[in-house]
């Protein structure tokens, strides 16, 4: 959540940063703002709401030009969406101005000081302090990085500061703690941003920022200390995917084309997996074997859809391995006091790397001793370099909000996880753990099949816009699969949906069936698990006496549903453990065509946010 952008060199720093604003609308924001250093002094715009208000005021009250500048996307913490709360914050004699993402804990004592001192301070937000707090240590540092450093030492809480000052107009600082900020490394021009995408289109070269550094832009150089000024170790890194890869190619919405490039991303996170034998090669995950093999309980923490990943990932390493998994919210792990060791082997799921409340899980298992290992998508981001290990989901930049192609590469990572796990352990012999990579291997074109046949769902999803309520059902695997689609209707559609256990129908949920209410019901293969099948078979045939309307996803060739469907999904026949690959495309597509039937943001929705940056 919030986009950061900064810039020095020798375009219309205006330019660059609005343009990188725009490719960070992803993360979701409520207003936007942007400050310039020229003419020796220093000039500000900001507007609550999207950023084509911006746009639209600087059109009609252009800003000087120069060649160093900030910007940002604001998501609301301290106080409302509103034009004085949106950012830059400037001091009061207006020549510095902060941008910020993240919580500053102590802002309120600070605040009060400051007020003791006679500041007059005019938001309601906890970035406004470090604006003063900067104007004071500059006026006896006489440098915008010292007093970034003497500023950050006051600080509590998780933050990305990135600041500007008109006496000294040729450099742009930079601080992280917690919250992520990135350096763009060009010819003549440097950038910063809370995201790569924000720079791309002019340099591929970057600079991962480590916790507690502060950065110094110039036109020719980056200089990187820590909190205290002593010069920090950063990692280089070169960005291997281009500014293409986060436009949209043609469709309507970023999540169609990251729906669509699903296929691709399934078949992207196996490749390099295998070696010549078939046995599994993950390179990243630098974990010693003897310690993998020593370990007696593995606990998976995530957030949102990637816990639903954790969730299907359970039952794959269960039983695998025959390791006791746990799955945790990794907002509610560190405060139950998890009991956790030198042999718990904890897996922290996070698309953006950022997630700060999984951040926060891993610090507290590492505290603890235990192991950990980071499923990311993000090269060099916080939780796969706080992590023992990490093993790439190789998706691609995902930039709409509610993720797609994230999951499925999740699962896959988790598959391969657990059937490494197994090989290591010696639970599964070697011809197991081929056949299914095999398996794996086809599930990108099963995919690719499943896209091919969704038109009747997105002509379903229409027909539904109107209704106020879905309920899902799943069992087995397809229990986290109904949570999931649950939660991307809720995120898209701004609508009532639930998931549960098909099982627990019958303790509670039951009350809620009523006539023509739509339940989706993901249905397990009927082979090898044939008492899963009928049991849920058992349950829409419950529901739909209820008057019901049943909206059921199964496999090719599963007869004993029909009888009993008003709809009918089917996808390829999977393996038990591997379907969740496919009987989530349907759920993916059926919101997003929902959400778009009934007006709504897709890529966008409202209150959420790509990054979640705060705890």
């Amino acid at each position: 959540m919030c986009g950061i952008v900064g810039y020095v060199g020798g375009q219309s720093a205006l330019d660059v940063v609005v343009a990188g604003l725009k490719r960070l609308e992803y993360r979701g924001y409520d207003s936007a703002g942007v400050a310039v250093l020229a003419d020796g002094g220093l000039a500000a715009a900001k507007r609550a709401g999207k950023l084509v208000n911006l746009e639209k005021e600087l059109v009609d009250r252009p800003l000087p030009g120069g060649s160093v500048g900030i910007g940002h996307t604001r998501w609301a913490t301290h106080g409302g969406p509103t034009d004085a709360n949106a950012h830059p914050h400037l001091d009061n004699a207006g020549r510095v101005a902060v941008v910020h993402n993240g919580i500053i804990e102590n802002f309120a004592a600070l605040r009060e000081e400051l007020a003791e001192r006679g500041h007059d301070l005019l938001s309601e937000t906890d970035t406004e302090v470090v604006a003063h707090l900067l104007a004071e240590e500059f006026s006896s540092a006489g440098d915008l990085a010292e007093a970034m450093r003497l500023v950050c030492r006051r600080l509590d809480g998780a933050f990305t500061l990135v600041a500007v000052h008109a006496d000294q107009p040729d450099v742009v600082v930079g601080a992280r703690r917690n919250s992520p900020l990135v350096v763009g490394v060009g010819e003549g021009e440097n950038f910063l941003a809370s995201d790569v995408s924000a720079f791309i289109a002019h340099t591929r070269s970057a600079i991962e920022l480590g916790q507690d550094q502060v950065v110094e832009l110039s036109r020719d150089g980056v200089a990187v200390t820590d909190f205290e000024g002593a010069p920090a170790d950063v990692r280089a890194f070169h960005v291997d995917w281009d500014a293409s890869a986060a436009e949209k190619g043609g469709y309507d919405h970023f999540m169609l084309k990251e729906i669509a490039e699903q296929p691709k991303a399934v078949a992207d996170t196996l490749l390099g997996r295998i070696d010549g034998s078939g046995r599994l090669t993950l390179d990243e995950v630098r974990i010693p074997d003897a310690v993998l093999r020593e370990a007696d309980k593995v606990v998976i923490v995530a957030c949102g859809t990637a816990f639903h990943a954790g969730m299907i990932a359970k039952y794959a390493i269960e039983h695998w391995t025959r390791i006791p998994c746990e799955v945790e919210l990794a907002s509610e792990f560190r405060y139950r006091d998890p009991i956790l060791g030198q042999r718990t082997l904890v897996i922290a799921i996070s698309q953006s790397g950022e997630t700060m409340d999984t951040l926060m899980a891993l610090r507290h298992a590492r505290e603890q001793g235990a192991k950990v290992l980071a499923v990311c998508n993000t090269n060099g981001s916080t939780i796969p370099r706080e992590s023992d290990a990490v093993l790439y989901t190789h998706a691609g930049p995902e930039v709409a909000v509610a993720s797609t192609k994230a999951f499925l590469t999740q699962l896959v990572a988790c598959y391969l996880l657990a059937l490494y796990l197994g090989q290591v352990r010696g639970t599964k012999w070697g011809d197991e753990i081929r056949a299914v990579v095999r398996e794996l291997a086809r599930i990108g074109e099963e995919v690719e099949r499943v896209l091919e046949t969704m038109e009747p769902v997105r002509a379903l999803a229409r027909s539904l816009a109107h209704k106020d309520t879905i309920l899902f059902l799943g069992r087995h695997v397809g229990y986290p699969v109904a949570l999931e689609g649950a939660l991307k209707l809720k995120e898209l559609a701004y609508m009532h949906a639930e998931g549960f256990a098909a099982g627990e129908l019958k303790h509670g949920p039951i009350a809620l069936i009523e006539e023509d209410l739509p339940v989706v019901v993901v249905v397990p293969s009927p082979k090898g698990r044939s008492v899963l099948h009928d049991k849920i078979v058992s349950n829409i045939q419950e529901i739909r006496a209820r008057g019901a309307r049943t909206i059921v996803i199964a496999e090719e060739g599963d007869e004993a549903v029909v009888p009993f469907a008003d709809h009918l999904v089917r996808v390829p026949a999977t393996p038990t453990l591997l379907q969740p690959l496919v009987a989530t495309v349907p759920l993916q597509v059926f919101a997003c065509e929902l959400a778009t039937a009934r007006g709504n943001e897709v890529d966008q929705p409202r209150n959420l946010a790509k990054s979640v940056t705060v705890e």
